[in-house]
């Protein structure tokens, strides 16, 4: 499932928080990476026709997001960033609830509801109270009701925040494997969940597409770039003013930095190979950022 976005503009009175975005994603993982506030929900709620956009247009596959917002919905699976469970029910209860807003026929709504329950391993707790759910367990929970009807496009906002690593990495893995079919947007401030699972990637900052394209090339933008440098602790302030420190460890003679600098940091640095978070980094930190564009189009 293709969808383009061509010159994408949302004001909020006087504040834009989109500002002539063009992106263009198919099918499987596909990562939105930025700060927050950066402007990834608000383009999560125009792709999921929650909210209009101020100018420019989307296309959903063959729909028109502005003339055709009931042709998409069909087609559409969304699991949003902050939601809530009615508490008292069960997983069967809650999905045929939602499953009946979804208007989809009884018959075919109980057939669909056991198959997403399999999809992300709640068949054992269907008949608990959702109320006892762990956080990993509502997360998969969320995911089950998005993939009711069988949705062409899934949509997920931050769906790892609040899990500890095991569950995010389950979480993860169990959007990889969703993906086969579809096209699953994963909108997220965790570069860790793009690294593992995602072909192509897109950073946003203020509102602006600063990047675009494969997990490598990003990674490719910090090449060079990046340095373990160890100081004394008393020099700390004055390294974290001149540098952007990625991360710290403290060592028996004081600290090892990871620092971003186009040069030798204080002539005594050692350069290491860049990762995701480092081209992540450097992509933001960037003066005058330009969009990257991706290495090949893929549907």
């Amino acid at each position: 499932m293709n969808v383009t976005l061509q010159n994408l503009v949302k004001d909020y009175g006087n504040f834009r928080a989109l500002n002539g975005v063009n992106l263009q994603i198919g099918g499987g993982m596909f990562g939105l990476l930025g700060p927050n506030g950066a402007g990834k929900t608000t383009l999560m709620r125009i792709l999921t026709t929650l909210i209009p956009p101020t100018s420019g247009s989307v296309q959903i596959g063959p729909y028109d997001l502005t003339r055709e917002p009931g042709e998409i919905r069909q087609i559409l699976g969304y699991m949003p960033q902050d939601f809530g469970f009615y508490r008292g029910l069960n997983a069967h209860e809650l999905l045929d609830y939602i499953g009946a807003m979804k208007n989809i026929p009884r018959k075919e709504r109980v057939k669909q509801i056991e198959t997403v329950l399999n999809e992300v391993n709640l068949t054992g707790v269907a008949k608990r109270r959702v109320g006892g759910y762990s956080g990993g367990m509502r997360q998969r929970l969320g995911i089950a009701q998005a993939l009711l009807g069988d949705p062409k496009l899934v949509i997920v906002d931050e769906p790892t925040a609040g899990l500890d690593p095991e569950e995010r990495i389950r979480f993860r893995n169990l959007l990889t494997r969703l993906s086969g079919d579809r096209t699953v947007l994963l909108s997220t401030h965790i570069v860790g969940d793009i690294e593992a699972s995602c072909a192509q990637v897109a950073v946003l900052n203020q509102g602006q597409l600063i990047f675009f394209g494969t997990p490598e090339a990003l990674t490719a933008r910090a090449e060079g770039r990046v340095w373990e440098l160890e100081i004394a602790q008393r020099e700390w302030e004055t390294i974290e003013n001149r540098y952007r420190i990625i991360a710290s460890r403290s060592t028996p003679r004081g600290l090892v930095v990871r620092l971003i600098s186009p040069e030798n940091p204080e002539g005594r640095g050692s350069q290491i190979a860049p990762g995701l978070e480092d081209g992540y980094m450097a992509v933001m930190s960037a003066v005058s950022a330009t969009v990257e564009k991706p290495e090949a189009q893929y549907a």
